[in-house]
């Protein structure tokens, strides 16, 4: 096999699979996009299916915008919960703020007196040490 026959066939496979993902991209864009109704997303979808080059060009080209600021406003959702849960998790609290939940606790009648003490020591000598 000639050298630029294998250039033309891993051109075409590699052309093969972003058609895929743009494809992909595309169908999860339409059924994603809160601004269209059921049966847009319908014709869009067949259009894209009946006339897949021209259908993803011109969808492309008509909501690309959209698309884009929707991408920017997962990935700030998605960044907003990571924070939260790093500094929920990563933030460490006193044995005093443990005391302050358990006597709260205790106050509304979760816990009885006994298992409030039972706690009470077991978080005092895991502080202790």
């Amino acid at each position: 096999m000639p050298l630029l026959d294998l250039f033309w066939a891993m051109l075409w496979f590699y052309l093969f699979f972003i058609w895929i993902w743009l494809l992909i991209r595309i169908f999860g864009d339409i059924f994603r996009s809160p601004d269209l109704s059921g049966w847009a997303k319908a014709l869009w979808t067949l259009f894209v299916v009946v006339v897949p080059l021209l259908g993803v060009l011109i969808y492309v080209i008509a909501r690309g915008d959209q698309m884009f600021n929707r991408d920017l406003e997962e990935a700030a959702t998605r960044e907003a919960a990571t924070r939260q849960y790093i500094q929920k998790v990563a933030v460490p609290t006193s044995s005093a703020d443990e005391l302050a939940k358990l006597a709260a606790l205790r106050d509304r009648g979760i816990l009885t007196p006994e298992e409030f003490a039972s706690q009470k020591a077991a978080l005092l000598s895991s502080s202790a040490s």
